[in-house]
């Protein structure tokens, strides 16, 4: 009897990136390795979406449609398929009906030939219009379900169960929507085999033998290759795949593990395992130079409490360590749990995954249910869609309470369609307001990316460089050499040490060792290189509540605010923390919109009008990779209301120009951290002045502005 071939997607392009790198690599560095695939006979790669698509621009310098480009040009004849959230597609929001068209049109003009769709909550109504578009583009349409094991002990009340994921299929059947292919995508790889194996079964009654079956998962619970033996066993015709270094773990099985695994089994991978090998070491070496976290490497059992995506874990543990949030990790996960419980039960996959994050987070730092995620609180008031089950009445509550906003049942499309903001003649006014040609594929990277996408076409050489990389990770050569693992209170940290510096989880930092304890010497007084910022004389100071990102100034320095006006914004874990003035005054900023900022760092002070009083405030150590932005000496009327960043993280816009009168709780200016906005309001009312600019680091206590 012959044996059923398995068609193989190679994934490690993509979500592999996600899952190791949190999606920060560059294609220079990885296209040999594509190449070697390719030559190694593998014509089937995820080659974009998802988080790639948006990374490209907020990390990596490069432009997406380029990468995909020159994924065609070395994989002539391969099906090059990239990953869409339905009605979100490539963007972390959900986009306008012409803008889900276009990023089918471009995306086909960009080399790609498939489209896998899905949509977190599995929505059916999210997959109409985006599979439409997907077909009349001339892709193919791998239409998705998603799938989540449910912590133990928690009622699914009917959700993420075998006859669940089925009536999904007969949802996506009976509402027409084309498709060529069907997968099932576990992107926490916490579904029990048992639930795979009897979901793929009813599936296939479903679909008949045309249709192809996909599945999808990852080893961040140790799970995923049970499920793909469980899958194939019940009629999948293939699985994802991935290749060292970036398999196992938080990735998909490895292609050469799989291949081991169906040895003498009635399934063949149709691949030449020696030439699979030869590519993969060409893999690892292309990326030798990558700091690999070590938890992408681990496959950890408490996921399965707490479903956390591969794709995601470390994309959120990069910017927790860019954030200086590492040490909450930990908490986030336990946190989890309760974000998925009470929630709805949308499947933990992007951008669900980032909403419970997200919240997860926010009761960690704020205690719980304080502080409701936007994204989070949206969800469950139904913004996004319907999900799986009704979420937890309590929690409606709040968030309707928090966030200013009515349960709505109206289709996402209805709303998105609505909104001027998220139309395509809004991205093209935010084009041409900074000079920008107007071109299909800049309106994409503008309504997708937003502001930051705006920085990246204004200038590219100088967009934000996210990729962690540093000198070739090799074995050590002898016993107590410059590698080492180093654990503190259980928690492990990877450190690398060179003569004047050391590497941890990435990051470098200046070192001096000497030999012996001494006594620690007075702290030393702050850089001399720091402009001189005027405080206000009695103003009220405000600082980061979190660390994180500036990501915009909702005030200019100098502006007059009332006090609950918004002054700036945060962004933290992919969340946008605003802070307010709390008091009337004049805003005298003290960290510029780019800045990282930790917990305390002063943001911004308020304060009465009055001769300005000086204060020094400490610049950045200059790192060898870049100097710091100079920002002009800004004078702080005495009396004002200092507002500092509540996080670290990027100004990311001024909402007002310096010198401009606000009210209380008026924006001043919006941060980034973690993927979010993080608007920074004015605490009172005054004239705000500014002590940063749009795209400056802060840090948590770093003064935003001042308003007096």
């Amino acid at each position: 009897m012959a044996k059923k071939l398995v068609k193989i997607m190679n994934m490690a392009f993509r979500d592999g990136f996600q899952s190791v790198y949190g999606a920060r690599v560059f294609s220079k560095d990885f296209m040999p390795a594509v190449d070697a695939a390719y030559k190694a006979g593998m014509r089937w790669f995820e080659a974009g979406g998802g988080a790639r698509f948006q990374s490209c621009y907020f990390y990596c310098q490069e432009d997406a449609f380029d990468v995909m480009d020159e994924f065609r040009r070395v994989c002539p004849d391969a099906d090059l398929q990239t990953l869409s959230r339905g009605v979100n597609v490539v963007g972390l929001d959900s986009q306008s009906s012409d803008m889900i068209k276009l990023h089918a049109q471009m995306f086909k003009k960009h080399g790609i030939s498939s489209i896998r769709n899905f949509d977190a909550l599995n929505d059916v109504e999210n997959l109409r219009w985006s599979g439409q578009c997907i077909h009349d583009a001339g892709l193919v349409h791998e239409v998705a379900v998603t799938l989540m094991g449910l912590p133990p002990g928690v009622d699914s009340r009917g959700a993420h169960t075998p006859e669940f994921y089925a009536d999904r299929v007969k949802k996506i059947l009976d509402a027409g929507i084309p498709f060529e292919r069907l997968c099932f995508k576990d992107a926490s790889g916490t579904t029990p085999p048992r639930v795979a194996y009897n979901t793929v079964k009813l599936a296939r009654k479903l679909v008949g033998d045309k249709i192809h079956i996909q599945y999808h998962s990852h080893e961040t619970a140790g799970n995923g290759m049970t499920c793909y033996l469980a899958a194939l066993e019940a009629g999948a015709d293939g699985v994802d795949v991935s290749m060292a270094p970036v398999s196992g773990g938080t990735c998909q099985p490895d292609i050469v593990t799989l291949w081991h695994a169906l040895r003498d089994s009635d399934f063949d991978l149709g691949v030449d395992i020696e030439k699979v090998r030869k590519a993969e070491e060409t893999f690892k070496q292309c990326m030798a130079d990558y700091f690999l976290p070590p938890e992408a490497m681990a496959s950890d059992p408490v996921i399965i409490w707490s479903p956390m995506p591969g794709g995601a874990l470390t994309a959120n543990t990069q910017m927790m360590r860019d954030n200086g949030l590492m040490d909450k990790y930990d908490d986030m996960i336990k946190e989890m749990y309760d974000a998925v419980r009470l929630g709805g039960f949308g499947t933990s996959v992007t951008p669900v995954s980032q909403f419970y994050v997200q919240q997860a987070m926010n009761n960690v730092m704020f205690g719980k249910w304080k502080k409701i995620a936007p994204g989070y609180g949206k969800m469950v008031l139904g913004y996004f869609g319907r999900t799986p089950v009704e979420p937890d009445p309590e929690i409606v509550k709040i968030a309707a309470e928090q966030l200013k906003l009515e349960p709505t049942t109206k289709t996402v499309l209805e709303g998105t369609d609505a909104d001027p903001k998220k139309s395509r003649a809004a991205a093209e006014k935010m084009l041409a307001d900074v000079g920008l040609p107007i071109s299909d594929e800049n309106v994409f990277i503008a309504a997708c990316c937003q502001e930051k996408g705006i920085q990246y076409l204004k200038d590219p050489k100088n967009a934000p460089n996210g990729v962690r990389k540093g000198a070739s990770a090799k074995p050590a050569e002898k016993a107590g050499g410059s590698e080492f693992t180093v654990s503190v209170n259980g928690k492990p940290f990877a450190v690398k040490l060179g003569d004047d510096s050391a590497t941890v989880d990435g990051v470098k930092y200046a070192i001096s060792v000497q030999d012996g304890i001494q006594a620690p010497k007075a702290a030393p007084a702050a850089p001399s290189a720091a402009a001189a910022v005027a405080a206000p004389a009695g103003g009220e100071s405000v600082s980061a509540p979190v660390p994180g990102l500036v990501l915009r100034l909702s005030v200019a320095n100098g502006a007059t605010v009332a006090a609950g006006d918004e002054v700036l914004v945060l962004e933290a874990m992919k969340m946008e923390i605003p802070v307010k003035a709390p008091c009337a005054g004049v805003v005298a900023l003290t960290a510029a919109a780019g800045d990282k900022v930790s917990t305390g760092d002063q943001l911004f002070s308020v304060g009465s009008t009055g001769a300005p009083v000086a204060v020094p405030v400490a610049a950045p150590v200059a790192a060898p990779a870049a100097a710091p932005v100079a920002t002009a000496p800004v004078a702080i009327p005495a009396g004002g209301e200092v507002v500092a960043a509540p996080v670290p993280g990027l100004v990311l816009r001024l909402s007002v120009a310096n010198g401009a009168p606000v009210a209380a709780g008026d924006e001043v200016l919006v941060l980034e951290a973690m993927k979010m906005e993080i608007p920074v309001k004015a605490p009172c009312a005054g004239i705000v002045a500014l002590a940063v600019v749009a795209a400056d680091k802060v840090s948590t206590g770093e003064t935003l502005f001042s308003i007096a």
